[in-house]
């Protein structure tokens, strides 16, 4: 399990290989920023990608954002010498490295140990950066246990929509929505919840992949709404228009988050020798105990992440009460 939990309502995707979207992506109010050598980066302008992420991430202006760099996966020719180049270049102002197409357990332990030798070898401190691991075809998905348990720097599995309906032949080209002819349910509801329990497990984030309609608000508010509900962290955001809507439902309602945090107050009062010792209590008309506590603390966890502001607090009842 991470030690440092990373903020991840909003990922942004951005291509290496371009410095202007890249400079642009400072300025946006997103939680984690990812600049892409894999599919965003055409094979010629790969290398040069490589040295404009490590001039980016050295330059700074990246404060309060998770910075991660997106390799290409291990059947290709750039790999290792994406993490290379890009650790040796900007270790000490990288947080995180996305592994693409994995498929079993041995991808990230292969990336984990790269990553210690270069540590060594460049005086970086062992162990800081972590994995991200990405989930694109049946192959990962069958696997993900065993990927979720693979590297102590494991922070977050994420689901890769795309090739995962191109690998299991899912009809359709709305990437993240509903396969052609798919109406008796969500299609994508088996891989969604697969990846959390593995994530769970393990103590890891789960971030779900990328909406590609990026002029449709309505219909990602929509499939980040079902990721959301079931439990994950996070989504992609492939542009400007999808950051608010990413922030505000991978956040809770203002109204949750004050009941969370009361729950937590009132029972912390009520479990206290000053508050009766008791193991359950009502707060108004709900009876909270330990596991009202345990769903609270999700929610509180969400919105403090998120920055929010308590606007109801629950008061202690007077002596005798």
């Amino acid at each position: 399990m991470p030690e440092t939990y990373r903020p991840r309502r909003s990922c942004l995707a951005v291509p290496g290989s371009s410095p202007k979207m890249i400079d642009k992506a400072r300025g946006l109010a997103v939680d984690q920023v990812f600049l892409d050598l894999e599919d965003a980066c055409a094979p010629l302008e790969k290398p040069g990608a490589r040295k404009n992420i490590t001039t980016a991430f050295t330059e700074g202006g990246w404060e309060g954002k998770t910075r991660v760099v997106r390799v290409n996966d291990l059947s290709t020719q750039w790999a290792y010498r994406d993490v290379i180049e890009v650790v040796e270049g900007a270790g000490a102002d990288l947080d995180c490295i996305m592994l693409p197409k994995v498929q079993t357990a041995a991808h990230v332990v292969w990336l984990d140990v790269l990553l210690t030798q270069i540590e060594a070898a460049t005086g970086l401190e062992s162990g800081r950066i972590g994995i991200e691991a990405q989930i694109e075809d049946a192959r990962g998905l069958q696997n993900v246990d065993a990927i979720a348990e693979a590297s102590p720097r494991l922070e977050t599995i994420i689901f890769g929509p795309a090739d995962f309906m191109a690998s299991t032949n899912m009809r359709g080209f709305v990437v993240g929505d509903q396969p052609l002819g798919y109406d008796i349910g969500d299609a994508f509801h088996y891989p969604l919840a697969r990846i959390l329990m593995a994530a769970r497990a393990n103590g890891l984030q789960a971030i779900d992949g990328p909406y590609v309609q990026i002029r449709d608000k309505a219909g990602f508010r929509k499939v980040a709404g079902r990721s959301a509900a079931l439990g994950y962290d996070g989504k992609w955001v492939l542009h400007p228009g999808q950051v608010d809507a990413a922030n505000a439902v991978f956040s809770p309602r203002q109204e949750d988050y004050d009941h969370a945090e009361n729950i937590l107050d009132a029972y912390a009062w009520s479990t206290s020798e000053a508050g009766g010792a008791r193991g359950a209590v009502m707060l108004g008309d709900e009876m909270i105990d330990e596991a009202s506590r345990k769903m609270a603390l999700v929610i509180a966890g969400q919105g403090r992440v998120a920055g929010m502001t308590r606007q109801d607090v629950w008061q202690r009842p007077e002596a005798g009460a």
